[in-house]
């Protein structure tokens, strides 16, 4: 479980008493969603990056 913030908590709740969700849960889901559908360019040049953070890590040297 994550704790949020008081700003944050106030927008989960703005969320719900406007009908858009019926329970935080909901409306955080519906956030990742919004950032998901308007930020998907930049999440897979994250992705990509954590692919190669692996390949990396996968390449280092066996000290042992």
């Amino acid at each position: 479980m994550t704790r949020l913030r008081l700003p944050e908590r106030q927008v989960l709740d703005t969320l719900v008493e406007a009908g858009i969700a019926r329970s935080r849960s909901e409306a955080l889901a519906w956030c990742v969603r919004l950032v998901a559908r308007h930020q998907a360019e930049w999440l897979e040049e994250l992705r990509q990056a954590l692919v190669r953070v692996q390949e990396l890590r996968q390449a280092a040297p066996d000290i042992e």
